[in-house]
């Protein structure tokens, strides 16, 4: 395998994270593929030992390699790689086709977001309710999709805090850049106003009133709108 000679030596250690990361999560280096040799990777990136070990030390505590005595550092199996660490998913969105990536982030929207609003009916302070409220209030005001994209993710993100449970408000916000960059394509649809926002206003209105029924099924209404809507923006078929 070829490595290009970093051009700048700013952060050595930081280049070659970013560039065995993104090899391994792009399959390029394979689970069970033994990574090339210390002395091999000092050469070609013109670092020493230790800021090759920091190195392997950072992609170890993501869970993408493991090093075995007599063996060498093998790429660990995809199961194992912390997919919520921030650099893995950012790589992950690198290395995945776009469609691919949105599909697989919206299952996994549907199994946290209806959940989410659901206890945020349940759990919410009237604070709490007013600032999912006044992230709402922004969306209706934002001039296009631009605008837009900050008080919508700020929705999403104020009801995950209002659930008052810290594991889910954890995970909703770890995957809160890979939203953006979904949020920000399915915004760009021509009929927003028409169509998302009275979606998002209905799960304002449950969790206002308390509903969590309702607002577990407005939820659903949403995503299944956002899905719509990506897709078509991406210039898919909503129906596949």
């Amino acid at each position: 395998m070829n490595y290009r000679q970093p051009t700048t030596r700013k952060s050595m250690h930081a280049t070659l994270v970013q560039d065995l990361g993104v090899q391994i999560v792009s399959g390029q280096l394979a689970p069970g593929q033994k990574l090339p040799s210390e002395a091999s990777l000092c050469e070609a990136y013109a670092i020493s030992r230790p800021v090759f070990r920091e190195a392997m030390r950072a992609l170890t505590a993501k869970g993408l390699i493991e090093a075995r005595p007599r063996v060498g550092t093998l790429v660990r199996p995809r199961h194992d790689w912390h997919m919520l660490d921030p650099d893995v998913l950012h790589w992950l969105m690198q290395a995945t086709p776009q469609q691919e990536f949105f599909n697989m982030l919206s299952s996994v929207r549907w199994v946290i977001e209806p959940a989410a609003a659901a206890l945020a009916a349940t759990n919410a302070s009237a604070d709490d309710v007013d600032s999912i409220a006044e992230a709402y209030q922004r969306m209706e005001a934002a001039r296009n999709h631009e605008e837009r994209l900050q008080p919508d993710l700020d929705f999403h993100a104020r009801i995950a805090d209002a659930t008052h449970n810290d594991l889910l408000a954890y995970l909703c916000n770890m995957l809160s850049m890979a939203l953006r960059e979904s949020v920000r394509y399915s915004n760009q649809r021509a009929n927003f106003d028409e169509l998302a926002l009275p979606r998002h206003k209905a799960i304002l209105t449950a969790i206002q009133n308390g509903d969590a029924l309702g607002a577990r099924h407005a939820s659903l209404v949403q995503l299944e709108d956002a899905r719509v809507a990506l897709a078509k923006v991406l210039g898919q078929d909503p129906t596949s």
